[in-house]
């Protein structure tokens, strides 16, 4: 068993490079396709960033007219990622993953797009920032790695389907869509409560948790999500003579927190501040307390858990070598990648014509008709909750996985049963009611096409049914802390007892191992870690950090890809694996150059190292903006005729952005961003959850929003799947399910008999 490595032509382009670079962390055979005298990224400034990008990738050099060069080497292929505005003539056997802006249908499939300006008409720019000031992107093309890890699942999607049997197909993955459907609260807020959230600044808005300054520099945590987190952070300030009045007995109620949330963050500021920041969250979590020091990039290589849990590699040119960030996990079977190397251009044109057979069979062609799901027959055990663990789960069942969702009524997923985001129109159950409970928009976006087990797990009786179906299903993923599962005696040995294949994808914040392997961790803590929130600002003394959930939402997609991934690795070899996947890890791979870099980077806002002018600018409207990015003189030339400013000169100047802040401001975003766009200059409007509903024609175009009925909260729109698979289209199936509304069904599919179901029942096990 096993077979040859999956080779994977790369045709370049800024959406599809991370995509190539998880593929080589993955085992693949990378071809990276250059121009002759190399891909031009080769020569940007010392070309340790074309390292970071490509390093592990074979090269081939093609003129652009070399057709039948192409032809050659894509029959000796399995999948095609390809970067290119047009798209490639691919043939039918290949896996034909299109990476664009925007997808390959719809009324803007041709605009222009760059990081900020898909960040912008994606939704996320809307998120970031102070409110009223202008909205902020994310740094290290976090919406173009967002397209990069969801190319790569479709890649893996592919190769099952055609393994299967279902030949090969194209995958359209919009940048845009790979946005949208990554804003946590984003759109949710809106089509629940109908209202629109301001930028949070440096708040989060749902939990009381936010960006703090140390002694040193700053600090992500706030108060958790406990009343035991609280009485410890209150113990503390007590202990230091630092409480205020944060003793008196009104402070015990969170609803009086949240109320005067700003008083309560200034005693804990003015507490947090007399520290260093990496002395402080050592602090904190020896009391099991949520913080975390927000470091640099330049701090990330001393990092002791990544450090201990080898994530770095050391990538290779013929200029030297440097350390560079690992991947998101380890894999398969726990290999690390340690080193990478840099390829000559054309160093591998022996590929040309030397003849290979396929990884994997390639039965039927691209032309025929959809084949269901991909991951239908694969059962998943989802005992995740929240959103990073959720959201993985939420792509399986997209894709067709049968994913059981384990609760109880004693420990249900704390979304569900969280007081906000309920639909502010249609029936509306009591509160006392736990039907209420079940209409929440966040839990019911990110566990659709999912089943509901309840199930009591503090029980014997529970734990033995747990394991019945840890038997019956294919893959178990948890985002537990890293010692639940082994203290419920289900660590990787015992379920491999029960199941000698199963793929179990583990995925708590700092990872199984290591000397940080207890820390508690939320998205911003973890974002805080990484390095993202250290350089989202406008300068080093100004930063401002990653409020919502992005962390979450990038873990929980690199669990998908580990898990589509391992059932591949599965069904070559026929083992399974643990794959130890770290929240902190997962987000710390997206980030790009920064620790490669000669220079290690700082805030800059929404400026840009190469592209200028660049920037968000105010248009007509209360908190209407205009994301636009200049990558090139012609496109410089262009703007200025736009703007009506044809003398304006150098545009690295001052006055470049200016110019174009001055046009704005008479002008409505969508207007401003189709004149721009006609001229070829990449522009678009940031949207907010409203718009990118209500208002964007080329998301309504694309089906994007797709209307389901729940049995509590009525009909509602979601959010679409970004990957579209031509033959094995995934979808939007059913809405998420009530509290243990699959319980019996479940229980009879595995093998239980009625009267021991009835037993369970009547024993209070299945609440």
């Amino acid at each position: 068993m096993g077979g040859p490595a999956v080779r994977v032509i790369e045709l370049p382009g800024p959406f599809t490079r991370f995509a190539g670079r998880l593929l080589v962390g993955l085992g693949h055979e990378v071809v990276l396709v250059e121009p002759p005298g190399g891909d031009p990224a080769r020569r940007d400034g010392d070309g340790w960033a074309f390292a970071h990008w490509h390093a592990g990738k074979r090269s081939v050099v093609l003129g652009a007219d070399d057709r039948a060069g192409l032809r050659r080497l894509l029959a000796t292929a399995d999948v095609l990622l390809d970067g290119t505005p047009g798209g490639a003539d691919a043939p039918g056997h290949l896996v034909h993953v299109r990476v664009t802006p925007f997808g390959c249908s719809g009324p803007r499939a041709g605009w222009q797009g760059t990081d900020l300006v898909v960040a912008a008409l994606g939704g996320m720019l809307a998120q970031v920032g102070d409110p009223g000031g202008p909205p902020l992107a994310l740094p290290e093309n976090q919406a173009e790695q967002l397209a990069g890890v969801n190319a790569a699942i479709a890649v893996q999607l592919g190769l099952r389907a055609r393994r299967r049997g279902d030949g090969g197909q194209v995958a359209d993955v919009s940048a845009q869509e790979c946005v949208a459907a990554a804003l946590e609260a984003g759109a949710l807020a809106y089509l629940h409560e109908d209202r629109v959230p301001p930028r949070p600044g440096r708040e989060h808005p749902l939990v009381p948790h936010g960006l703090f300054r140390a002694a040193d520099g700053h600090l992500g945590g706030g108060l958790g999500g406990s009343p035991r987190m609280w009485d410890a952070l209150l113990d503390w300030l007590r202990e230091e003579g630092a409480q205020a009045d944060l003793d008196e007995p009104r402070w015990q109620s969170p609803v009086e927190r949240k109320k005067h949330q700003k008083h309560v963050f200034e005693v804990v500021q003015r507490f947090a501040g007399k520290y260093p920041k990496a002395e402080f969250a050592e602090l904190a979590q020896a009391r099991k307390l949520p913080w975390a020091p927000v470091q640099r990039p330049d701090e990330l290589p001393a990092d002791p858990q990544l450090r201990a849990r080898d994530f770095f590699v050391t990538t290779r040119t013929a200029a030297g070598e440097r350390a560079d960030l690992g991947f998101g996990f380890a894999f398969p079977e726990g290999r690390r990648v340690s080193s990478l190397t840099v390829s000559e251009p054309g160093a591998d044109q022996g590929l040309l014509d030397a003849p290979r057979e396929p990884a994997a069979p390639a039965a039927g062609d691209a032309g025929g008709g959809p084949a269901g799901p991909v991951l239908a027959g694969v059962r998943v055990l989802d005992l995740t909750w929240v959103l990073a663990g959720p959201y993985c789960t939420k792509v399986l069942a997209d894709h067709g996985a049968e994913v059981i969702k384990v609760e109880s009524r004693t420990r249900p997923d704390p979304t569900r049963f969280a007081p906000f985001m309920h639909l502010s129109r249609g029936p509306r159950a009591d509160p006392d009611d736990s039907a209420f409970y079940d209409g929440n928009g966040y839990f019911n976006e990110v566990n659709r096409n999912k089943r509901s087990v309840a199930l009591a797990l503090r029980t014997p009786e529970g734990l033995a049914v747990l394991r019945e179906l840890v038997a019956a299903s294919d893959v178990v993923v948890e985002n537990f802390s890293s010692a639940v599962m082994t203290r419920m005696g289900l660590g990787y040995g015992a379920l491999r007892e029960i199941r000698p294949d199963i793929v179990y994808v583990s995925m708590s914040g700092m990872g199984h191992t290591g000397p940080r392997n207890g820390w508690v961790s939320y998205a911003d803590t973890v974002s805080a870690l990484s390095g993202l929130t250290g350089l989202t600002g406008w300068a080093p003394d100004d930063v401002v950090g990653v409020i919502y959930g992005h962390g979450d939402i990038v873990a929980g997609l690199h669990a998908a890809l580990a898990t589509v991934a391992a059932l591949e690795h599965r069904d070559r070899t026929g083992r399974g694996q643990h794959v130890d996947l770290s929240q902190l890890e997962a987000i710390a791979a997206h980030m790009g150059t920064s620790v490669i870099a000669s220079e290690p980077p700082e805030p800059r806002g929404n400026a840009h190292p190469s592209f200028a002018p660049q920037g968000v600018y105010r248009c007509l409207g209360p908190d209407r903006w205009l994301a636009v990015s200049v990558r090139s003189d012609e496109e410089w030339a262009a703007l200025r005729e736009v703007i009506g400013r044809p003398g304006l000169g150098d545009r690295r100047a001052a006055s470049a952005g200016e110019a174009i802040a001055a046009w704005a401001r008479t002008m409505p975003a969508d207007a401003a961003a189709e004149l721009l766009q006609a001229a070829g200059v990449p522009a678009g409007a940031v949207q907010d959850g409203r718009d990118l509903v209500e208002q964007d024609p080329h998301l309504r175009a694309r089906g994007f929003y797709v209307r389901a009925e729940h049995p509590t909260a009525g009909a509602f729109l979601h959010e679409g799947v970004p990957i579209r698979l031509s033959r094995t289209p995934g979808g939007i199936r059913h809405a998420a399910p009530r509290l243990g509304a699959d319980t019996d069904a479940v229980l009879r599919d595995i093998g239980l008999p009625a009267d021991r179901i009835a037993a369970l029942r009547e024993g209070g096990i299945l609440r």
